[in-house]
């Protein structure tokens, strides 16, 4: 004979049931939306159990909740360490609601069901970036039962439900509301989220628990854990699907943290774009600006104010900046954005740590784009660390140490006999920092710490130098040359000198050295060695 167990009924489930919501566990990290979440399963009848800090919330706004400890029968202990590991936990969650013999021993032990679980976990890998954080707080921030509540309602998702962020809130009310209950799809897509979300936190544990016993080498296995903000319209072409993950390890600013405060939605291409131009600009002392086409940049500069600095990025190549992605290192205010306003001036895109309300006045009325004009705010612009950059090929990932280690001028070694003037040394900084950011093989021309000419991508050297020169035009002169690797070839030096380029700043090495070296001085050219280069494929 089937005992009569006490708020619970053996019935067969199929795929296509709702399991109705009796009864909830809600014990959160994160109290986004909770309130509103707890007061619609009250309204629908669910009876709740909450632990510790949530069950404090939710009864100061009024709700009726029931503390997991009073159920179980076993306080809270160990300092919160242990909560929720209970078999009337457990067993509530993971019993067979089809399963006589399940049914029958979580009635003998005066278990109940439960349903649901709305759990996210400690802020493990928010702690762990904290500035000053101990080691003490961030392994109390390993959660316990939090995972467990996940994975056995995830692992029993065909009777119970899972939801571990605040954005499937609304989905879960709304099946409540509708069908009383979850249906089997809902219960599925809930159950993949939650492991993806397990998986990440121990992700994120494993890693910090790595960092402090690996040496700086290359760690054995890479782990990747994103998470699809967006898809996109379409990718590079519009025949390619694209979509855009958020990476939840970076925390300095960047475009897929940032706010879009006006425009039409970004594409591919733009995201692409405007993550170099932030790039450009980011750990620029003065006020800088950076034009982007095609992830090179046709224009950069600094200047006493922002403004200034706009002016003279766009001037770079005037007819490259059309239809180009803008980034800034300062709020761009209102003189900034009436310089962006010049006649057949076309830009698809800024980013900025801020813009002034005045500026997105007139970026959005005044010049013929208008409200198009994607804006993009990122916040402050810490300089990021350095770390490992990743590059997707077939069959795997290339994984290298960023090149944003700083330049050292007093390492650099002018080899001419031509002197560096001291008036040259603000533009020949300026210059090397800039070829860094310029597809290989790359020449850049810099004079008033802007770039006035770049040559980007060719697969001769000699060619970029005169693609470089022919975009600079009567600017060439008087101005410094950066180029990314050694001149192969003293051919380059004579271009140089022919468009009145007065001093040359290169890595070195090359077997050629000293033709090159002696072509600068026979020219009246000084050169300076870094010894490093900056390869950008």
């Amino acid at each position: 004979m089937v005992p009569a167990f006490r708020s619970f009924c053996i019935t067969k489930i199929t795929v296509s049931d709702v399991v109705p919501i009796r009864t909830a566990i809600l014990s959160v990290s994160d109290k986004l939306g909770i309130v509103d979440l707890a007061m619609g399963l009250r309204r629908a009848g669910v009876r709740i159990l909450s632990t510790g800090g949530t069950r404090s919330h939710l009864q100061s706004s009024g709700i009726d909740v029931e503390d997991v400890a009073e159920y179980t029968g076993f306080p809270e202990m160990l300092d919160g360490r242990l909560k929720t590991l209970h078999p009337k936990i457990f067993g509530g969650i993971l019993a067979k609601r089809d399963n006589l013999d399940h049914m029958e021993a979580i009635d003998e032990y005066d278990i109940d069901t439960i349903d649901l679980i709305v759990v996210n976990l400690y802020p493990f890998a928010a702690t762990a970036s904290r500035t000053g954080v101990t080691r003490d707080e961030v392994v109390e921030q390993i959660d316990i039962g939090g995972p467990s509540l996940v994975r056995a309602a995830a692992k029993n998702h065909a009777y119970v439900a899972v939801a571990t962020s605040p954005q499937q809130y609304g989905e879960l009310l709304s099946a409540l509301e509708t069908n009383g209950g979850t249906d089997t799809k809902l219960r599925r897509q809930l159950a993949l989220e939650a492991f993806e979300h397990t998986a990440a936190y121990d992700r994120g544990i494993a890693d910090f628990l790595a960092g402090e016993t690996m040496s700086r080498d290359f760690p054995t296995t890479l782990h990747f854990s994103l998470r699809r903000k967006a898809q996109l319209r379409y990718g590079e072409n519009p025949h390619q699907r694209a979509a855009v993950y958020s990476d939840p390890s970076v925390r300095t600013a960047n475009l897929i943290s940032a706010r879009q405060i006006s425009g039409k939605e970004l594409s591919y291409n733009n995201l692409l774009d405007l993550d170099s131009a932030l790039e450009i600009v980011r750990g620029m002392a003065q006020p800088a600006a950076s034009v982007i086409k095609h992830n090179n940049p046709c224009g950069a500069a600094t200047g006493e104010k922002l403004a200034i600095a706009c002016g003279k990025a766009l001037a770079g190549d005037p007819l490259s900046a059309f239809g180009s992605v803008l980034g800034f290192n300062r709020t761009v205010d209102l003189a900034t954005a009436e310089a962006l306003c010049e006649p057949g001036l076309f830009i698809e895109a800024i980013v900025a740590p801020d813009f002034e309300a005045a500026a997105v006045g007139v970026l959005t009325s005044k010049p013929r784009w208008k409200e198009n004009v994607r804006l993009m705010q990122v916040g402050r612009l810490d300089e990021p660390a350095t770390g490992m950059q990743r590059r997707f090929i077939s069959g795997g990932v290339l994984v290298q140490d960023a090149d944003r280690l700083p330049s050292i001028p007093l390492q650099w070694e002018t080899v001419t006999d031509t002197d560096v003037a001291d008036e040259m040394w603000e533009d020949i900084s300026f210059a090397w920092d800039m070829v860094r950011y310029v597809k290989s093989n790359a020449i850049v021309l810099a004079k008033d710490t802007s770039l006035v000419g770049v040559g980007a991508g060719q697969m001769s050297r000699v060619d970029s130098v005169e693609i470089a020169i022919e975009k600079a035009g009567d600017r060439a002169v008087g101005s410094i040359l950066a180029s990314d690797a050694f001149f192969p070839f003293a051919d380059s030096i004579q271009a140089a000198a022919d468009a009145g380029i007065v001093a040359i700043i290169q890595p070195g090495g090359s077997r050629r050295d000293d033709e090159v070296i002696q072509a600068c001085d026979q020219h009246g050219i000084a050169m300076v060695f870094t010894g490093r280069r900056h390869f950008r494929h």
